[in-house]
């Protein structure tokens, strides 16, 4: 045994032997290094140590014989950095690991590296501190410690590296100020701090001292004030991004001195005043984007007048008219100017002489025709120009215009007819034409329009019948063309369009009967032919469109009888008034509720008034003499003992009751099928579905059959705080104004229905629709959470923004819910989302100074957005986050608070999770993986709506576009631009205002 034992040694020690005598010490270094890496991928499978030298080895580089670069970039290795072993190769000056798994922190020991010139550790895993002796390498030019998880202050040592040209920290933890002894690295060409969450502080004057800089990119670093006039120093700078922070003040005279700019981003700041004079100096300049600020007076003419690329300045103030010189840029392929105070003329030769792309100036008073050069390059893909004054006809030559794709020229004085190639254009999926004066009919070409998902047409001048060939846009999903004068009937091939969603048709001509088939809408879900002369029944089909919830087929021609399965469709809004109906209507319809849905329909007959004045002749005599001997003989046998129980209990049911009907106040906001008594009748706890420090809710069976949940809140009592909520110092009866008040006037079918409400000196009653599937906290986080699969839980976003959409964008003044999360967003029967709980919501009234701020925080821990917490502002914004939190509990089916974070809350958890393991740990395992796609547009939406940044967040009626888009197409991912996200992913300003 000690034999075999002694042959191992000898056998390891001969091996070893071999091996030194193989192996030169650069290459046992490397070796080493190999041991102490993970490497799952066997990229360093050639690091073999029976070679003489390690210069053949993958990622390694010699000068004579000895090592002199590293490059494993992309390898997917991991472990510690292993600065120990490699500051022993003599000659080493190039590193690089990018995009790999290094973690730990960095240590000191790497300051040893002194041969070192570059240095590239980005899109790594390490976390701590910048190592404070790193400056202490004396050739170090080039530094790139991106994408990492670094943290703490940038040390005061980093303003003495001797010979730095890069430093790139972008995309890390590190907080505290910028140093101002960064200014000392007079040999500094590139500076790339981005994305780090920087206390708020200015820009260091010093940076003006890099007289050698060429890039500057500041982006997201949570800068406020001026920018430092010092700037105008960086006489060869050619990229300046200052965006995404809270500067404030004039855009610095100073900059028109930097001849060397290629780029200026500066958008999403607070800048005022005008755009500096002068910046015609800047004759290399391509992009200019300055949008999103508070920018005034007029578009300087010499800017127009230089090769640009790119011109960005939507939502600011500029007034005047726009340049004819912007037409001469050569290379002008994007220019968005909307949401200004811009008038005049558009240069009639705007796109001759550059391939123009993307061409935005909506919301602006800007009059006469559309320029006929737009497309004469053949790259024309978007027209926005909503909201303006603008006139003529469409210029014939955007009809061959193949690459356009959205086309919105609403809200203007257009006129004449559409050019018939217009209605074909193959890629287009929207096509808005709405509130103009064109005339002529919808050409037969429209059948090329394969990709068309949006038509709207309403209130214009159309005539002539729908065409046929409107069957064949399988990927339509709104047809609006009221307010025209379409004539004929509605074809039978629009039956075939399946993804239709919305077909509004009212106030037109249209004549002939319903076509057969529409059972194949199952999407459908607003249906409007008002107004026309539609004649025939209406088909017994219709009840098979299960999602439709506006149905309005007044005013035509209608006869028969109304179909008995309308009642059993959740619908918003009937209404088959004024036609030729006839027959008694479905029980579930003849309620005083529904009485003017049908008024105007004479044949009709039931006991409403205004519907049927008796009952008529149709009753026979023998059923009347049946019923009123049943009724006699009833009364003479109960007569005396329903009395005698009446006089002999009246006290003691009077006592066990608490509430005394008599004082009762009722408030109706919907015709109502029920009186307060029988609700009052059922307020005992066998009813009690919840319960709270407010009061209790009841689930109430009507004698209709009918289910309503009833909240009972007592008054006078001040709200405590409960599980997860912050708000102090509210009274309940100020809650229930609130929401009485809300609910009231609000109509949509993804808020919760407010039937009424009861009030008394001690308590108070609110009559809700009733949501058999409770809350979505409480199903998704219980035990039943593995039913929502993923086109459920989809489906209760979408539905939950819809209602969130209606209360920012569609009332006057905007209605902010305030306390917008899971346990609010309640479930119907199909799991049709409703927004709830409006005790805390406000109308956002802007006062002069800004945005009106509450004395209190209202809203849920988890869900509160971080700037609502320190300035009680209150705005839209704030909802949108919460919203997203509400969108990561879905993804990952996490509560927004759980011990298991700590001390983070779900959005901060999200973060890191997604940084450190990426988003497959993120996502619910109950969720089926065949949904992946879907799931992660929809987290990326939800990470966009929680950004930290209330300007970052889109509106919601762009998170409802984009949460309609996931799963019918892909979505455009943010471009990077050397390793920065680009602005132009932030679309949401071109939907402002109107359909989208």
């Amino acid at each position: 045994m000690r034999k075999a034992e002694l042959g191992i040694v000898v056998i390891y020690l001969e091996t070893l032997v071999t091996l030194v005598a193989c192996l030169n010490q650069e290459g046992l270094y490397l070796y080493e290094l190999k041991q102490s890496l993970d490497d799952p991928e066997s990229r360093l499978s050639s690091w073999n140590p029976r070679d003489s030298t390690p210069c053949n080895w993958y990622g390694v580089t010699c000068t004579n014989t000895s090592v002199t670069a590293l490059d494993l970039s992309d390898t997917n290795v991991g472990g510690p950095f292993p600065g120990g072993i490699l500051c022993r190769l003599p000659n080493l000056s190039w590193v690089n690991l990018f995009n790999n798994s290094i973690n730990e922190t960095l240590t000191e020991e790497i300051s040893l590296c002194g041969s070192l010139l570059h240095l590239d550790l980005s899109q790594n895993l390490l976390s701590g501190p910048l190592p404070r002796a790193l400056p202490g390498l004396p050739r170090l030019r080039y530094l790139d410690l991106s994408g990492n998880n670094l943290s703490g202050p940038i040390p005061e040592s980093y303003g003495s590296f001797p010979s730095l040209e890069v430093l790139s920290l972008v995309s890390n933890l590190l907080q505290g100020p910028i140093p101002p002894s960064l200014g000392n690295l007079t040999s500094l060409k590139m500076l790339n701090l981005s994305y780090n969450p920087f206390v708020p502080s200015l820009i260091p004057d010093t940076l003006g001292n890099l007289t050698n800089l060429q890039v500057l990119w500041l982006t997201q670093c949570n800068l406020v004030g001026l920018i430092p006039d010092t700037l105008g120093n960086l006489l060869h700078l050619q990229d300046l991004d200052l965006a995404l922070n809270d500067l404030y003040g004039p855009i610095p005279p100073s900059i028109v001195r930097l001849t060397t700019l290629r780029q200026i981003e500066l958008y999403n700041n607070s800048l005022s005043g005008d755009l500096p004079p002068g910046l015609g100096n800047l004759t290399n300049l391509r992009l200019l984007d300055a949008s999103m600020n508070h920018l005034t007076g007029p578009i300087p003419h010499d800017l127009c007048s230089l090769p640009l690329e790119s011109l960005n300045l939507y939502e600011n103030r500029f007034q005047g008219t726009l340049p004819p010189s912007i037409a001469n840029s050569p290379y002008l392929y994007e220019l968005r100017l909307f949401g200004n105070r811009l008038s005049g003329p558009l240069p009639q030769n705007l796109g001759s002489n550059s391939p123009l792309r993307w061409l935005d100036l909506s919301s602006n008073q800007f009059w006469g025709p559309l320029p006929p050069t737009l497309c004469r390059m053949g790259a024309l893909e978007e027209l926005l120009v909503i909201y303006n004054l603008l006139s003529g006809d469409i210029p014939p030559t955007l009809a061959t215009c193949q690459t356009l794709t959205r086309v919105r020229l609403g809200f203007n004085r257009f006129s004449g007819e559409v050019p018939s190639g217009i209605w074909g254009l193959p890629h287009v999926y929207l096509l808005e034409l709405v509130d103009n004066s064109f005339s002529g009919s919808i050409s037969r070409t429209i059948a090329g329009a394969g990709n068309l998902s949006l038509l709207i047409l309403s209130k214009n001048n159309f005539s002539g019948p729908i065409p046929d060939e409107v069957g064949w846009l399988d990927n339509l999903v709104e047809f609006s063309a009221a307010d025209n004068s379409f004539t004929g009937p509605l074809p039978d091939s629009i039956v075939n369009l399946a993804q239709l969603g919305i077909l509004d048709f009212h106030n037109n001509r249209l004549s002939g009967v319903l076509p057969k088939g529409i059972r194949s809408w199952k999407k459908l879900n607003d249906l409007n032919l008002a107004n026309n002369q539609i004649g025939g029944t209406i088909p017994e089909e219709i009840a098979a469109l299960s999602v439709l919830n506006f149905l309005d087929l007044s005013r035509n021609r209608f006869s028969g009888r109304v179909p008995t399965g309308l009642q059993n469709l959740k619908l918003n809004q009937l209404n088959l008034s004024y036609n030729r109906l006839s027959g008694e209507l479905p029980r579930m319809l003849a309620k005083d509720m529904y009485r003017s849905s049908f008024i105007g329909n004479p044949g009709l007959c039931v006991d409403l008034k205004g519907l049927c004045d008796g009952r008529g002749q149709e009753k026979s005599v023998g059923y009347v003499w049946l019923l009123r001997t049943i009724f006699v003989v009833a009364t003479l046998v109960f007569f005396v003992g329903v009395v005698w129980f009446y006089f002999r209990y009246r006290n003691f049911r009077d006592a066990k009751r608490a509430i005394d009907k008599s004082k009762w106040t009722l408030m109706s906001f919907h015709k109502l099928g029920f009186s307060e008594d029988e609700i009052l009748n059922c307020l005992d706890e066998d009813n009690v579905i919840g319960s709270g420090s407010s009061g209790k809710v009841y689930k109430v069976v009507l004698s209709s059959g009918e289910v309503v949940a009833v909240k009972k809140i007592w008054g006078g009592v001040k709200k405590e705080v409960e599980s997860g909520d912050v708000e102090k110092g509210r009274v309940q009866d100020n809650a229930f104004d609130t929401e009485v008040e809300t609910l009231g006037k609000i109509r949509h079918k993804n808020i919760v229905k407010l039937w009424c409400c009861c009030t008394t000196r001690d308590c108070k009653l609110l009559v809700y629709e009733y949501m058999p599937n409770g809350s979505l906290g409480d199903l998704l986080h219980g035990s039943k959470g593995g039913l929502l699969d993923w086109p459920t839980r989809y489906k209760i976003a979408v539905d939950a923004a819809e209602g969130l959409s209606y209360l920012h964008h569609d009332c006057v003044p905007p209605i902010v819910h305030r306390d917008v999360k899971s346990n609010n967003i309640l479930l119907d029967g199909d799991f049709g989302a409703r927004v709830a709980d409006f005790g805390v919501a406000k109308a956002v009234e802007t006062t002069p100074k800004g945005t009106k701020s509450m004395s209190v925080i209202a809203g849920s821990c988890g869900y509160i957005a971080p700037e609502y917490a320190y300035t009680l502002r209150v705005n839209e914004k704030s909802d949108i986050y919460s919203f997203g939190v509400v969108m990561l509990e879905l993804v990952t089916g996490r509560r927004s608070v759980d011990p298991e974070f700590g001390e983070k809350d779900l959005v901060k958890w999200v973060c890191t999770t997604l940084d450190q393991k990426g988003v497959d740990h993120l996502i619910d395992s109950r969720l089926d993986s065949c949904f992946k796609e879907e799931i992660c547009k929809a987290f990326n939406i939800g990470l966009m709506c929680t950004s930290p940044l209330p300007i970052n967040r889109p509106s919601m009626r762009r998170v409802v576009k984009m949460l309609q888009e996931v799963g019918t197409e892909n979505q455009t991912k943010p471009a990077k631009k050397d390793g920065k996200l680009s602005p132009y992913y932030y679309d949401d300003a071109s939907d402002h205002g109107s359909v989208a």
